[in-house]
């Protein structure tokens, strides 16, 4: 009997985590992933006084410093996904665009007390025309927005989806996932016969 390839080995996909600093990109990667994460997590020194900002997440005592990496499959699509959670601060995004090579899709993590956090992941995605969806994750105490409000305040195209989250449980962060998947799905032009 022959096999296809595709009978043999699965799809592979990259797919990106982003957004602003402390918005649970590291978290959700961690939560997902079937595999014990790859993260380049460093403490926070005085060296980022003045340098990143803090407001609103005084509490962090770590960040990203390169890249979180995990790995998720859905097996009943026999589909691999291959994590890559960016670094939030500014001064590391020279790197998104080695990392967003060869990604067929993204989520931008977005907080609620910190929505401007996001904006510049929605905009590198929008400008490269990677397709992604912005999943709200709701933070304890955070203040609950509903997703049309989210996206007047992103001015999001109405085809991008918004879903709401909490990166640290495995269930929601598989779902969100699962969202993007179709997200990239329905937005793959039909194939003419």
């Amino acid at each position: 009997m022959a096999y296809k390839e595709s009978d043999l080995f699965p799809t592979q996909v990259k797919i990106l985590i982003a957004g602003g600093f402390g918005v649970g990109k590291t978290t959700f990667v961690g939560a997902a992933s079937e595999i014990e994460p790859l993260n380049t997590e460093e403490l926070i020194t005085a060296a980022s006084v003045g340098v990143d900002s803090l407001s609103g997440i005084e509490n962090k005592s770590t960040t990203t410093v390169a890249l979180d990496f995990g790995r998720i499959t859905i097996e009943q699509h026999e589909i691999v996904l291959y994590l890559f959670g960016t670094p939030g601060q500014e001064r590391f995004w020279f790197m998104w665009d080695e990392l967003s090579a060869g990604a067929l899709g993204a989520i931008v993590l977005a907080d609620t007390r910190r929505l401007q956090a996001c904006f510049e992941a929605v905009d590198f995605f929008e400008n490269r025309g990677i397709e992604f969806l912005v999943a709200v994750n709701e933070f304890d105490g955070a203040f609950h927005y509903e997703p049309e409000e989210v996206r007047a305040a992103l001015e999001l195209d109405p085809r991008v989806p918004i879903v709401m989250c909490d990166a640290r449980d495995n269930r929601s962060a598989t779902s969100t996932l699962r969202s993007l998947i179709r997200h990239l799905l329905a937005a793959v032009p039909a194939q003419s016969a």
